[in-house]
């Protein structure tokens, strides 16, 4: 089985080697028919880069806006404001660990919908240790009942195929299966459409078994799988560990021992592929989709992207 994908590319264009701009590959496999639809994350200093993010993605693609503690609210509610006006649908994040209050939540909540348009959100603890106010879960912050009385329709919640510290410091799945199953209940009484994003991983056989395992304790709910978009090896080792990825981490540290393979970009066909044949394979298999972490940059992302059909054809 695949794991990482390492391919000989231009470097100017990010393009498989001997590629054109007006080519693309693997259009209607399996693995473009599983990424199809996909999901992607910017930050605000990052789509600042960005001068129009449709060269860059299919229209109507759900931009994740990834709240790192300290940015400003005006800096999110702009970024979405922009997704919108340019034909994207905008979900920022909710961490609750950095809401000071139910004051500021209700106050972010009004903002993105009233300036920008924004009906979607991702609910989360957040990465801070110590909570800024009285919110320390995801839970909480669903059970304000705010988003549904600002009319927010999809609210997605965070998955760990490779398990989290933070949440079940034992190394079990404890505390997680059954937070994830309180949020299917809370989805089953309320009018939002949810489902999980998950955190990046590099290996197809643990993410399988790990949705298996969620679906066995009755949570249905659509399961978008993380992946790490083409980045240097070294790139994808420092976010890993900044992430707490667990088992890929090692699978990245063997890699980078080759020092051949340090010069090379990584791709995520390998994962993709297995994943995808899975998907072929089986008529329950748990895994709806794909969401892109750009962690090489999103025009890096972008002309992977386009490489296979996937997003406009770009120049540069």
């Amino acid at each position: 089985m695949a794991l990482l994908n390492f391919r000989k590319c231009d470097r100017a264009t990010g393009r498989p080697a001997g590629q054109t701009s007006g080519q693309t590959a693997d259009q209607t496999g399996p693995m473009a028919d599983f990424v199809r639809g996909y999901s992607i994350e910017v930050m605000p200093k990052t789509a600042a880069k960005v001068a129009d993010f449709r060269a860059l993605l299919p229209a109507g693609t759900r931009v994740y806006i990834a709240h790192l503690d300290g940015t400003p609210i005006e800096e999110m509610v702009a970024t979405a404001r922009r997704l919108t006006e340019e034909g994207f649908v905008p979900m920022p994040h909710f961490a609750a660990r950095s809401i000071a209050d139910r004051a500021t939540l209700a106050d972010w909540i009004a903002r993105y919908a009233g300036e920008a348009g924004v009906r979607e959100g991702l609910i989360l603890a957040g990465g801070i240790p110590t909570p800024k106010g009285e919110f320390h879960s995801s839970m909480q912050l669903l059970e304000t009942g705010l988003f549904d009385r600002a009319g927010f329709v999809r609210l997605h919640v965070a998955g760990h195929p490779e398990g989290s510290r933070d949440i079940d410091p034992d190394g079990s799945e404890r505390n997680m299966m059954e937070a994830l199953g309180w949020k299917q209940a809370f989805a089953a009484r309320t009018d939002a459409e949810m489902a999980v994003v998950t955190q990046f991983a590099f290996e197809a056989a643990p993410v399988i078994a790990w949705a298996d395992r969620v679906r066995d304790r009755g949570i249905d709910l659509p399961i978008h799988i993380g992946v790490a978009g083409p980045a240097k090896l070294q790139t994808l080792v420092k976010y890993a560990i900044a992430c707490g990825v667990g088992p890929s981490l090692a699978v990245l540290q063997r890699r980078a021992r080759d020092v051949s393979k340090l010069v090379l970009p990584f791709t995520p066909d390998g994962f993709l592929n297995d994943l995808a044949e899975a998907a072929r394979r089986r008529a329950d298999f748990p895994i709806a989709g794909a969401h892109f972490f750009p962690l090489g940059g999103i025009a890096t992302n972008t002309r992977w992207l386009a490489a296979h059909g996937l997003a406009p054809a770009q120049d540069s």
